[in-house]
C-alpha cells in the first residue's frame, strides 16, 4: 500500500506548485531544473518544479511564511508544511581563482554536490539536442561556467562538506570524442578523491569504445548513470535522435555493472514522452535483469526547450511504472538504497526509493506470513 507522502510526492513531481517568486530557481542546466528542493513530511527530499507554463494549472501552491518555511496547498486548501533545504554557506563563497563558487557545483538535495563538468553538448552544435534537453541554457543565463576545472571541483567539495554534503555527482554534456565525455570526468574524479574522501557518482552516455567506462572505474568513482532517458525504442530515436541506439545502452550498461558492481550502475528513465507503456515495462525487466537501477522521473518541460509546451505525464502512470520497476527491482536483488554516491542516492526528483521500500515491506510480510 503506497502511503500519503509518497502520492503527494509523486503529485508535486507531476504537477509542479505555483510559487510567487521563482526567479532564483535554476532555470536551465543538465537534470530537472526549475524547481526548489523541500523536505516532506516524512522526512525524504523532493525537488518540486516552479517554474514553466504548466505550472500555470497545478493545484498546488507555496506560500512562504518564514525565510525557509513554506505552507503548501492544493485547490486552496492546506496540505502541510514544507521547509527548504537552507542555502548552503560555500554559495557565498569564490574559488581561488575568483569565480563564485556556486557557479562550479550546486547542492542538490540536501547532501549532494552536483556539476555539469562540461556545459555544453555537442548535439547541440548539430543543431539536433534532445528534444528536452536544457543543458545550455543556464549558460545564456549567465548562472554557469562552460568548463569546470578539477582543480575547482575539488576545491569546492571541501568547502561544501562543511555545509552537509556527503557525496558527488559529476555529468557533462556530450562531447564529439570517442569517450563522450569520459576522460573529463575521469580527470574530475581523481581530483576530488586526492583531495578528499568522499563517493562520487559519473554520468555519461555510452562512450564508442567501452574501455572508457574502465577509466572512470579506475579514476576513483564508486557509481555511474548512463543515461537511456526512455525505453520504448521509437521515442529514443525521435525524442534524442543523436544518442545511441537501445542496444548500444545494454552493451555499456553490462560492462558497467561488471566493473561498478551491484547497486552501482543506474539509468534515468523519462516518463511523459509519448512512450509505450508496454515497451517500458519490457525495458525496465531488461534492465533489473542486468543490473541496473531505473531512476524513473517525470518529464519537466522546461522554458527554451523543443518540449516547452509538453505536459508531465499523470501521477497514476508515475506510479504504475516505478511500482512495477520496484517489483523487477527487487525480484532481481537490486536494493537502491545500497546506491552509494549520485541521484539515486539522493532521490529528490523520483520516488523510485519510497515505492521500493514499500514494495519490500510487503514482500518480507508475505514471506513470513507463509507456511
Amino acid at each position: 500500500m503506497i502511503g500519503e507522502p509518497t502520492k503527494l510526492k509523486a503529485e508535486l513531481l507531476c504537477l509542479g506548485a505555483k510559487f510567487e517568486n521563482p526567479a532564483g530557481v535554476r532555470r536551465g542546466g543538465a537534470g530537472p531544473a526549475g524547481g526548489k528542493y523541500l523536505n516532506l513530511p516524512n522526512s525524504s527530499n523532493v525537488n518540486v518544479s516552479v517554474y514553466g507554463s504548466y505550472i500555470d494549472s497545478s493545484p498546488f501552491k507555496l506560500i512562504k511564511q518564514e525565510r525557509y518555511n513554506y505552507i503548501l496547498f492544493k485547490n486552496g486548501i492546506e496540505v502541510c508544511e514544507l521547509n527548504e533545504i537552507p542555502r548552503p554557506s560555500f554559495y557565498e563563497k569564490l574559488t581561488s581563482d575568483g569565480i563564485p563558487m556556486w557557479k562550479i557545483a550546486l547542492l542538490h538535495g540536501s547532501d549532494c554536490l552536483a556539476s555539469t563538468v562540461v556545459q555544453c553538448c555537442h548535439y547541440w552544435r548539430l543543431n539536433n539536442p534532445c528534444k528536452f534537453c536544457a543543458i545550455e541554457l543556464s549558460l545564456s543565463h549567465g548562472s554557469t561556467t562552460k568548463y569546470k576545472k578539477p582543480e575547482q571541483l575539488a576545491e569546492v567539495t571541501c568547502s561544501a562538506v562543511k555545509d552537509g554534503v556527503r557525496h558527488v555527482t559529476l555529468t557533462t554534456g556530450t562531447t564529439a570524442a570517442p569517450d563522450k565525455g569520459g576522460s573529463t570526468l575521469a580527470k574530475a574524479v581523481k581530483a576530488i578523491k586526492e583531495a578528499i574522501k568522499l563517493p562520487v557518482h559519473v554520468q555519461v552516455e555510452p562512450p564508442s569504445d567501452l574501455d572508457y567506462i574502465d577509466t572512470l572505474y579506475s579514476s576513483g568513482a564508486d557509481t555511474i548513470g548512463i543515461h537511456v532517458e526512455t525505453l520504448d525504442r521509437k521515442v529514443l530515436e525521435s525524442v534524442c535522435p543523436m544518442k545511441p541506439r537501445f542496444e548500444e545502452f545494454i552493451k555499456a550498461w553490462k560492462r558497467a555493472v561488471k566493473l561498478f558492481g551491484e547497486n552501482q550502475v543506474s539509468s534515468y528513465v523519462i516518463v511523459g514522452l509519448g512512450e509505450d507503456l508496454g515497451e517500458t515495462l519490457k525495458g525496465l525487466r531488461v534492465m533489473s535483469q542486468i543490473g541496473v537501477i531505473p531512476y524513473i522521473v517525470p518529464l519537466r518541460p522546461m522554458p527554451g526547450t523543443q518540449l516547452e509546451n509538453s505536459l508531465p505525464p499523470d501521477t497514476n502512470t508515475l506510479l504504475t511504472i516505478t511500482d512495477y520497476a520496484c517489483k523487477m527491482m527487487n525480484e532481481m536483488g537490486l536494493n537502491p538504497y545500497k546506491n552509494v554516491a549520485g541521484c539515486v542516492r539522493c532521490g529528490s526528483c523520483s520516488i523510485i526509493k519510497e515505492i521500493y521500500k514499500c514494495v519490500r515491506f510487503i514482500r518480507e510480510r508475505l514471506l513470513a506470513t507463509t507456511p
